[in-house]
């Protein structure tokens, strides 16, 4: 079988140099270039040193051959993907693999398009069969991703109502510039909330979730007084990678009617699992794993859920969806293990 012909662009950052990670040990990948504004001209593992003796290739700055890749990867910063395709004209025949958030909302009520075609919100879970027959995809973002994957089940049996998240991600979930907010200093032994009941994933969290329970809000804007709606405070923790969500709601179903349904939901979907027991970050890190747990008290239900921010929540993701759009084993080049030590 050919080999997919890939560019990357961002390709110096975090989501960059993971999608690299991936891509160089994935057998039906060819990374072509590697795009890099400030770091044109210097090896890859220059500024990725972990992949020193993985691979020999630099990062470009000069025009890109796009006539040569099947497939285009956009690693950019939020708002910067739209103005790269913008005075960056790509072929038509080019797919495309959003990772910022451009490309994950609505426009007035319409999905948003590139070249006049529809690009497919990126999650697997949700949306697979139309991923397969896309052109273009926006890879969900990483809390959106988290307390999606856990409450999909709920909303595809109208069950959700006023609904209660907290999540903790690390600091890798800031991008590599650095910040007051992302530096080791600020960071140790240290916590914060941010972005209370306003964090830009809330969004894309309320598309999705109106796409199975139609009586969901379309927007926060939307919301009634009693009504359904989703509430969400983020934290800020000391550690490097990884999402650990809790979401909290009323439900009358029984413990073992509830995990026979997520059991349902997520059966052909291999990478995302329910744990029986209680359950840690350190078991999807570094994996392309969703792991949820349940619990059931009195008629409160909580719904713990984490994933690897880098890799499910963003670069792991996007190479599941590549696999689907190509036609190949979803699992392909994701069989990664969790350092669980």
């Amino acid at each position: 079988m050919k080999k997919i012909n890939i560019g990357i662009v961002g390709a110096a950052g975090y989501t960059g140099g993971e999608l690299i990670r991936v891509l160089i040990h994935h057998p039906q990948a060819e990374i072509v270039f590697m795009h890099s504004q400030s770091n044109a001209g210097k090896k890859v593992y220059e500024v990725h040193t972990d992949l020193m003796g993985e691979t020999d290739l630099h990062f470009t700055h000069e025009e890109s051959p796009y006539d040569e890749i099947d497939v285009l990867f956009l690693c950019l910063g939020h708002g910067e993907s739209k103005k790269f395709l913008e005075s960056n004209p790509i072929p038509e025949k080019l797919r495309v693999i959003d990772l910022a958030q451009d490309h994950r909302l609505l426009n007035h009520g319409h999905p948003p398009q590139i070249h006049g075609k529809e690009v497919i919100y990126g999650l697997p879970e949700l949306n697979r069969e139309k991923i397969r027959h896309a052109k273009y995809i926006a890879n969900p973002g990483c809390f959106a991703t988290g307390i999606q994957l856990g409450i999909l089940p709920l909303a595809r049996a109208g069950l959700l109502g006023e609904v209660y998240s907290t999540g903790i991600t690390g600091s890798t979930g800031a991008g590599q510039g650095l910040s007051p907010t992302t530096h080791f200093s600020w960071r140790a032994n240290n916590i914060q909330a941010y972005k209370s009941l306003t964090h830009q994933h809330i969004k894309e969290i309320y598309r999705s979730l109106r796409q199975l329970q139609p009586s969901f809000p379309a927007t926060p804007a939307d919301e009634k007084p009693g009504g359904s709606c989703l509430n969400f405070v983020p934290w800020r923790g000391d550690f490097t990678r990884g999402i650990f969500t809790s979401t909290q709601l009323h439900c009358s179903l029984a413990q073992n009617t509830l995990n026979s349904m997520y059991e349902d939901f997520y059966r052909d979907h291999p990478f995302t699992m329910l744990s029986e027991e209680p359950m840690s970050l350190k078991q999807v890190v570094n994996t392309n794993k969703c792991a949820i747990q349940l619990e059931k008290v009195g008629s409160k239900l909580v719904i713990h859920s984490a994933i690897d921010n880098l890799l499910k929540g963003a670069s792991g993701q996007a190479v599941q969806n590549m696999n689907l759009m190509f036609g190949l084993d979803e699992k392909m080049g994701l069989r990664l293990k969790a350092n669980y030590f």
